[in-house]
């Protein structure tokens, strides 16, 4: 069961003074040692803030400390931590110490029991407590989106250098780079032999395309996911352009441009940029909220036959080091009987186009693909594929190569695929190793700071283009 704690009083007195000297003695150096990071989660309203508790870490206090307004979005949080802690298979250990009122975030400022904050939930305020939490000193671990608008941006930028002055890390939680297929796509795109050069491509064919299909009403750890009432105003959550496109726009960076940091200034530039909305209806509301009717705050959005508009899809154009890059996100309600998430990536080179197909015919699983590039010697490139995955096969045993029509279709071995909710582990494994190092890669905090002007960007475009902002 989860032990769980309401501080008052002469505790919170206690915990105040000891942790705050605390902090300070640990803040300055991370060694690693057990224990030593302490979490305060703070206002937790997505469920990817329970996630990061999946399991446990040596290096991670048991104790976490919870910060967070009244309500049902921290009591479905606590109810997921309850559900780690009591499976019957490697049950975690967790020992939530909760505040609940309206004034959380200087609450937890003022008490500093821990030294890093998790961050996941409502985006309307997320920048802002973020640079709050930098600016005291504390190292901050945020879901994605860390801002969703021209405004955030900004005040994002002085969070980054607030975190670089203060010697706090600032890190948000990229997981699609930890999929397996993924991984392999990038060994690929850099094997010369393999793929050649990368093209530039036009905005009429970009040289990288990426299309992510996603459902408001999906199971996660096996159970009906129950989103918050705020989920569907795009004030609070966020526009499709700057949520999940935050993860594929980061893709695109790190795989075509490993370790090297890109200047938003110089390196990046807008194309084109649309939105449309999906019409939700009350009882699909209903569904996926639990709430039976739509909250006060969105009934002045509903249109004349009470359906909610949801600007949650969008699509963007844009260069990258002069390499054009087409995004598109899409959100339906559900997927049809039997479906999932989606995903597509291809990226475009003189000799190969290295693709992630994952739909239907993939049983929903990431598959990864290599083509022919118009012009390039089919059999050379069959030689160049067969010698890169027997080099592969060192680092990953059991991959193969399986030729299908004109094209080949790399096979990766169960083990490897370890799922959407095992790469929290590996982000906060990597956030962790960072904290003992005592900093960033310089291109991790350019590169998220010009990826986030890139999803900002993209809705400030797509919102003067009236025109282009409508469903196609």
């Amino acid at each position: 069961m989860i032990r769980r704690v309401i501080l008052t009083g002469l505790m919170v007195s206690l915990i105040t003074m000891f942790s705050c000297t605390k902090v300070q003695e640990v803040k300055m150096k991370f060694t690693g040692a057990k224990g030593e990071v302490k979490i305060m989660t703070l206002n937790p309203g997505h469920f990817h803030a329970a996630l990061v508790q999946k399991t446990m870490y040596e290096q991670v206090s048991p104790t976490v400390y919870v910060y967070a307004a009244e309500g049902p979005d921290v009591e479905n949080h606590l109810r997921m931590i309850e559900g780690f802690n009591t499976r019957v298979e490697n049950p975690t250990g967790w020992e939530e110490k909760v505040y609940t009122g309206g004034d959380f975030l200087e609450r937890m400022l003022k008490e500093k029991p821990g030294n890093v904050v998790v961050l996941a939930g409502n985006n309307s305020k997320k920048t802002e407590c973020i640079k709050a939490c930098v600016d005291a000193g504390l190292n901050v671990l945020s879901d994605k989106p860390m801002c969703i608008d021209a405004k955030g941006f900004k005040l994002m930028e002085e969070a980054f250098a607030s975190a670089g002055k203060n010697g706090v890390l600032l890190y948000d939680i990229m997981t699609e780079r930890y999929s397996i297929a993924t991984i392999l796509q990038k060994e690929l795109v850099h094997n010369r032999d393999v793929f050649g050069k990368l093209e530039k491509g036009s905005v009429e064919e970009p040289a990288v395309v990426k299309e992510s299909v996603h459902h408001f009403f999906k199971y996660v750890a096996g159970k009906p996911l129950k989103r918050p009432g705020w989920y569907f105003d795009t004030t609070q959550q966020g526009e499709g352009l700057v949520d999940v496109t935050t993860h594929l726009v980061d893709i695109g960076m790190w795989m075509l441009f490993p370790e090297e940091a890109i200047d938003y200034r110089k390196d990046i530039e807008m194309k084109k940029a649309r939105r449309w909305p999906t019409l939700i209806t009350r009882r699909q509301y209903e569904k996926v909220t639990k709430l039976k009717d739509f909250p006060d705050f969105l009934k002045d959005k509903l249109n004349e036959d009470g359906v909610l508009p949801c600007y949650a899809n969008g699509e963007m154009i844009y260069t990258v080091k002069a390499v054009h890059t087409k995004l598109s996100v899409i959100w339906n309600f559900q997927a049809p009987e039997g479906g999932r998430d989606t995903h597509y990536l291809m990226v475009r080179g003189s000799g190969a186009n290295i693709i992630i197909r994952q739909g239907k015919e993939q049983n929903y699983r990431p598959e990864l693909y290599i083509e022919p590039a118009a012009g390039a010697n089919r059999d050379e490139l069959a030689q160049a594929l067969r010698k890169a995955i027997a080099a592969l096969q060192s680092k990953y045993a059991g991959l193969k190569l399986k030729q299908e029509g004109n094209s080949w279709r790399v096979l990766i071995p169960d083990k490897y695929r370890i799922g959407h909710e095992a790469h929290f582990r590996k982000v906060m494994e990597r956030y962790l190793k960072y904290l003992v190092e005592g900093k960033l890669p310089a291109w991790e905090v350019q590169n998220m700071i010009a990826k986030y002007y890139t999803t900002t960007k993209a809705l400030e475009l797509a919102r003067t283009d009236k025109k282009r902002s409508t469903k196609p």
